[in-house]
């Protein structure tokens, strides 16, 4: 279900038990999504899968361990100024 910010504040407690029965519960300010109110057992879950950026990246690329990144070697470019 998807909730005005304005709604939402008036009605938080209708709210949080829609979350807790239903799930997922979306606020939107000015009719774009802001934020998404979540059971903590969702949130939990979630949570535990963030990864850094450079196991994003491996993932990504779906190179797992084989990803070898190595900084160019070339001299700076000279700079007139």
């Amino acid at each position: 279900m998807t909730w005005q910010v304005q709604e939402a504040k008036a009605k938080f407690s209708e709210m949080l038990e829609k979350t807790l029965a239903e799930g997922p519960q979306t606020i939107t300010r000015h009719g774009k999504e802001v934020a998404v109110i979540v059971p903590i057992e969702k949130y939990r879950v979630l949570a535990a899968e963030e990864k850094s950026l450079w196991e994003f990246s491996r993932k990504f690329a779906g190179a797992g361990d084989d990803l070898v990144i190595e900084r160019a070697k070339d001299l700076p470019r000279e700079v007139k100024l």
